[in-house]
């Protein structure tokens, strides 16, 4: 399961039920693919497709959803 938390424009952040236990959120769009740590900073892990442009929006993004995903993390995987 890969639950969704939020979407802007093209871009659908969501999690992998189960993948591991630091809080982090996936990313995905037509153009790629990426997944950037939470807690206690966010940081890019891991992306295939997207610009540089493209990672520095997602990383603004994530940085004012944070509390938001923190929330939906913990309702998520600690119930």
């Amino acid at each position: 399961m890969s639950p969704t938390i939020f979407r802007v424009g093209n871009y659908r952040f969501y999690f992998f039920s189960r993948e591991e236990e630091r809080m982090h959120v996936h990313v995905i769009s037509p153009d790629g693919e990426a997944k950037f740590w939470v807690d206690p900073i966010v940081s890019l892990v891991a992306y295939t497709g997207f610009s540089k442009r493209q990672l520095n929006h997602l990383h603004k993004v994530i940085e004012e959803h944070k509390s938001e995903i923190i929330k939906k993390w913990k309702e998520h995987f600690q119930g």
